[in-house]
Order: structure tokens, then sequence, then C-alpha cells
């Protein structure tokens, strides 16, 4: 069977098809499906529905997919220059750590001990002309590369922790070195990039076909995408495509597409490949929700639908809340109002309802999905915010081609 974008799952039984997808969905949530990881027990079934996974895979969205019966891994591409799509707790240093750390475990072997792994990413890090200072910051950061490969299953402490090395005396340990796995970890073209941004560029360019594989990764792996954020004939095929795409990601992936004038909205119902839930019950993300009617001014609205708030307006608004509802609030998360502004805008820009813009940040048009009213009366005495419904036209959520 050669898989079809028109019906990618065409000569399938109804049960095979739901499984497929099934799996299809899972390996887009995690890329590295391994023994012992998230989602383990459904290693089985993406082994015997293994062409048919990596047919479709190949179809939909030009990524390669490798299938062994101890591990199945999906190379998908790369966000670009994204900076939203990171490892949650990860910093630049840890991220540079973890390259390091994938070098110098090419030439250990099966096992290691700590101290000899440290020493080794470090010489590669020298090599690399990275400066590195023997300090408590520059532990925690390699900590955390190697709990991230923990994590992902490359490596595992056979005797002792990876966290002794953030002590005062730092602790040995044995680590035992998944070397099926290490190979497995690179999805970039390293042998024909010529520097890191050519690998970054290489890594996220589309498929080999081109607008509809960049288009349809776009759909599938982030929540909103905007016609103004695509290049013409992005955008013109998507125009031309949306409705067919929305009966391809539900069949294909169990994903739902809203379809309005500035674009698509892409939600899964059961919030499997939700990396991010938003609403929340975070101060940060309840503050974030009820900002956004009282950010979301006409008078700066833009052609694409975007309105421009600027950093002012976003404290102004933010410490308006604080005050209002004094009682509703973490007051560790806001007895600095600077730095709640700070983790309210960029939770904002990491669920792509904004974009920086200057010392502003533009909010996107799908933050009119959200209108909140709140409970409570404002303690200054002020009478509640009425939202009203927005003119048709220009919401997110007015139906495609309505006046």
């Amino acid at each position: 069977m050669r898989a079809d974008t028109r019906d990618p799952l065409a000569g399938l039984s109804d049960i095979d098809a739901a499984n497929v997808a099934r799996c299809a969905k899972v390996l887009l949530r995690h890329p590295l499906l391994r023994p012992g990881g998230p989602d383990a027990d459904l290693l089985p079934l993406v082994y015997r529905h293994r062409t048919a996974l990596q047919e479709m895979f190949a179809a939909l969205l030009g990524y390669r997919l490798v299938v062994e019966r101890r591990f199945a891994r999906l190379y998908k591409s790369g966000p670009g220059a994204d900076p939203t799509r990171g490892e949650p707790g990860l910093t630049p240093r840890a991220y540079a750590y973890i390259c390091l750390t994938m070098a110098a475990l090419t030439g250990v072997g099966r096992q290691v001990l700590l101290s000899r792994l440290v020493a080794d990413v470090r010489g590669a890090a020298s090599e690399a002309g990275i400066g590195v200072v023997d300090d408590i910051a520059d532990r925690r950061a390699l900590t955390a590369a190697l709990r991230h490969l923990i994590g992902l299953g490359v490596i595992t402490e056979t005797d002792g922790s990876v966290a002794g090395l953030i002590g005062e005396a730092p602790a040995e340990a044995l680590i035992t070195i998944h070397t099926d796995l290490l190979g497995q970890l690179l999805a970039g073209p390293l042998t024909e990039s010529t520097s890191a941004d050519d690998l970054v560029a290489r890594a996220a360019s589309p498929g080999r076909l081109g607008v509809e594989h960049a288009v349809r990764r776009r759909l599938v792996e982030n929540p909103v995408t905007l016609h103004a954020d695509l290049p013409p004939d992005e955008a013109d095929w998507l125009l031309r495509r949306q409705r067919r795409e929305s009966v391809v990601l539900e069949r294909c992936f169990g994903l739902i597409t809203e379809t309005r004038a500035e674009g698509v909205a892409v939600t899964d119902p059961e919030e499997y490949l939700t990396d991010l839930v938003f609403p929340a019950t975070g101060t940060v993300a309840r503050i974030g929700l009820l900002a956004l009617p009282e950010l979301l001014d006409p008078d700066t609205e833009r052609a694409d639908g975007r309105s421009r708030v600027s950093a002012e307006r976003l404290r102004e608004v933010c410490a308006n809340l604080v005050e209002d509802y004094p009682a509703a609030w973490s007051r560790q998360a806001t007895e600095d109002v600077g730095t709640l502004v700070r983790a309210v805008a960029d939770l904002l820009v990491r669920l792509s309802l904004a974009t920086a813009d200057g010392d502003g940040w533009l909010i996107s048009p799908a933050a009119h999905r959200w209108l909140p009213r709140p409970d409570d009366t404002p303690a200054r005495g002020q009478a509640e915010p009425v939202t009203t419904a927005p003119e048709p036209g220009w919401s997110l959520f007015d139906e495609e081609g309505e006046p």
C-alpha cells in the first residue's frame, strides 16, 4: 500500500485505520518511543503497522519513521528560528551541553564513570571554543542536560546519580549508554551543513512536496496558523485546501480544525498533543486569560487582525487585575509586578497568542476565543468589564465566508 494524501488510510479496515491514527498521534507526541518510556505499551502496535505509518508520515508530512522492535523514531522537522518550542527547564547552556554530551558519548563504549564523562564533555567544549567555568550554575546546566538524556532513555544511572554533580563534593556514578538510541537522536543533516545556522535552516526545511509539507507541518505542530504569517504561495495553498485538510487531519491524527477568516486553529479534543494547557489554574495563566479582553483593543488592530500592545499597557492591565482581585492570586506570583508581567508575556508568546514587536507585543486574533467575565466585583468598586461580541469579519471565530 502506498499512502495517498487524499486518504492515507484507504485500503485499511476501520479497526486498522483507527489503530494507525492512534499510533501516529503517539509518535507526534513522543518521537522517540522506547521501552520504559511514555506510551511504551504501544510499541508492538507501532511495529505491526510500521509500513502504513511510514508511508503516511512520508506522504503527509515528509517525515521519516524508523521502527525497530525495541524503539520507534519519528524524524520531525526542526522549529527553525522559533524560540517558543524548546524543552521546558532547559537553558541555552543546557542545550549546548546536550550536544556536547552526545559528542562525548560516541567514543566511551557501553559504560562510563560520571567523572570521566564530565571531563570528556568539557574537553569537547574546549575543542568547540566554548568557555567552561566550573561553578554551580554550570554544573546545574550539565546536570539538566544529563537528566534530559536519561529521560530519553539514551543513558541510565546504573550506580549512583548525576545529581551528585551539584553537591558540595561531587559524587561518583556509573552511567550506561544505550548506543542504539544514541544513534537515533540526531535529526538534522549534520554532514550537509556548513554552520550552526545552516543546520537549523536545513532541519526546518520542508519535505519533498515543498509548500504542501510546509503548511501541513505547521497545522499539525502549531495551535494556530494565520494566513498573514505564511509566504504567499503557502497562504494560497491553505486557502484552497483548508476544508480538505481538515478531513485529513481528523482522520489521520484525530485533530479538529476551526477555519476562520484569518487562518486555521487546530485542537486535540483529547488534549493528548497539548503540551501547554490553556486556560489553566495557575495565577499567571488566569491573569493572562483575564488580561486578553483588555489587550484586544480595536483601536490598535492592524490589517492582519493583530492588536498592538505596549509594555506599559500590559503592565497596567496586570497590575489592575492584581489590585482588583487581591484574594484570587498566589502572593508569591504577584509580589513583584514586573516579574508577573514578564511571566504573562512569556506564556502568551509560548501559546502563539502574542509575538514580540519592539518594546511591546502583537496579540493574535486567535485570542478572541477567550473573552471571560470575572466572577467577582473589583475591590476598587469598579464595575465588571462588559465583553461584547466582536464585529463580523475580524475574529478568528467568525465562520469563513460570513459577511
